[in-house]
């Protein structure tokens, strides 16, 4: 690796501060060697040197026992790589927690409860936790690997789904959502880039870092979740979490995947809270892109302003996309809770 290439992957993984990047690199002009340069700055010794150039700068973990096959993702504070488990040969997919998250207690925390939280449940929509471990600095809980794509990696690649796909890939989470309410736990990150698209054909939701206990009331001024697609309630702040804001988020996720763009956007995280709190989805726009009225019914439904107006049970929302599945025109356009049975007026 050249030594420019790999002092900008030092401060891009946070490991030499950018003023101080500036000076080595007028050293390197001048025909300085960079590793000796960062020994003499650093005092990093020869093997640290090494290991650095190794992993490209600790972008690839080397962990006792896996060999490291592929990076699959990369989140806000964690990167997934798929690897071999030496001892079994089964391939798994390794969460590792990124240096500077480390630092951070709360991070650490919350990383930690996630893998074991994941641990003691087992649903075929819910990616599996086979445990949570550390090798010296590194922080790594050890994942089923899925083989696939998430619903946002499709829509950003311009995929376009139909209804039948919409409310199949909505119909999986679900289901996983379904188990997580039966086990008292709310999502509260309900997203496209959360729900998995498996090549065995399973929907499966991941990522359960702001998951919590149903009840769980989040401080005053706290917006917890991916700003899009909060629920009004949620970007108040200080809301409990509640079945009902991850109806709202899947709602606005479904609304995503068949229109192809997020209903609320602005300029920035502000003004797009504020609209998910103000103002409300347009059935004009719904009805203009010719959308069936069972579509237009499940996310007007989903996506109630008022949360009482929502579906209010996973249940109710199932039997229903079941039915549209099964090709029966059995939901009730009028009641604004529970459908009941009859054609739509």
């Amino acid at each position: 690796m050249q030594d420019v290439e790999f002092l900008a992957l030092l401060v891009h993984r946070g490991l030499v501060p950018r003023a101080e990047a500036e000076g080595l690199a007028r050293a390197l002009q001048g025909g300085a060697a960079l590793d000796r340069l960062l020994a003499q700055q650093f005092a990093w010794s020869e093997a640290q040197l090494a290991k650095l150039r190794r992993t490209r700068a600790g972008e690839i973990p080397e962990i006792p026992g896996y060999e490291i096959l592929a990076k699959a993702g990369t989140g806000g504070t964690a990167e997934v790589f798929q690897a071999r488990e030496l001892a079994t040969q089964r391939v798994l997919a390794l969460k590792v927690l990124k240096p500077a998250a480390v630092q951070h207690a709360a991070t650490r925390k919350s990383f930690i409860a996630e893998a074991r939280l994941l641990e003691r449940l087992q649903h075929p929509a819910l990616v599996r936790c086979f445990g949570v471990a550390r090798s010296g600095n590194l922080f790594f809980s050890r994942l089923e690997f899925i083989d696939g794509t998430t619903v946002l990696e499709q829509l950003d690649r311009e995929q376009r789904f139909s209804e039948e796909e919409a409310l199949r890939i909505v119909l999986g989470a679900a289901e996983a959502l379904r188990y997580l309410g039966e086990q008292g736990v709310v999502h509260r990150d309900v997203k496209p880039g959360n729900l998995m698209l498996a090549k065995d054909g399973r929907v499966v939701l991941i990522d359960l870092g702001f998951a919590v206990a149903e009840a769980t009331r989040c401080a005053e001024d706290a917006t917890i979740g991916t700003v899009a697609y909060l629920s009004p309630e949620q970007a108040c702040g200080g809301a409990a979490a509640d079945i009902r804001s991850d109806i709202y988020s899947l709602g606005i996720s479904l609304f995503h995947i068949v229109v192809g763009r997020l209903p609320f956007q602005g300029s920035d995280d502000r003004e797009t809270l504020r609209k998910q709190v103000m103002e409300s989805l347009s059935s004009r726009e719904l009805k203009g892109r010719a959308i069936s009225p069972h579509l237009q019914y499940f996310i007007e439904k989903m996506v109630a302003k008022d949360a009482a107006a929502r579906y209010q049970t996973w249940p109710e929302l199932l039997d229903d996309i079941r039915a549209q599945l099964a090709g029966r025109d059995d939901l009730d356009f009028e009641r604004p809770t529970r459908p009941r049975r009859g054609r739509p007026r």
